[in-house]
This record gives C-alpha cells, structure tokens and sequence, in this order.
C-alpha cells in the first residue's frame, strides 16, 4: 500500500483490514453488522419517536376513516 495514495495507516487499521479479509463468508454479515453498530452515533433517536401515539381521541377507527377526518379538519382548533 503505498503511502502517498492513502496516507499512513495504524498498525491497528492494518490488522483489522486483513482480519476482514481473512474472514469466512459466513461470518461476513455478523461482522459488517457489529461494525455498523459501533459507527452508529450516540443520541440518533430510536423508532418510534417519541411523540408517536401522541394523538389522544375519543374515536378508535381513527386510521380507517384518515381520509374522512382529514377532510372535516382533523387536528384543528377551529
């Protein structure tokens, strides 16, 4: 590898790259999973967010008939 095309790598980055590249196949996407998590940044909100289900109504056919709420104004303080 040389260093003027991608710059100096960590003995650490070195190993990590032939570890993965000495991997079985089926061990690929366990691996790939793990890494993904650890790049995950902290504090990105979880599903659901927080204010889903926030909406409090006296109906329970409230997502079959969206359309006809929608129409006389659903969530308006009118």
């Amino acid at each position: 590898m040389a260093a003027g095309t991608l710059g100096y790598m960590s003995a650490e980055r070195e190993e990590l790259r032939r570890l993965v590249e000495e991997l079985p196949d089926e061990q690929v996407a366990a691996v790939l999973a793990e890494a993904r998590r650890q790049l995950t940044p902290h504090g990105v909100p979880s599903w659901p967010p927080a204010w889903f289900g926030a909406i409090e109504a006296d109906r329970t056919d409230i997502g079959r008939h969206h359309d006809e709420l929608l129409a006389e104004g659903f969530g308006n303080a009118s």
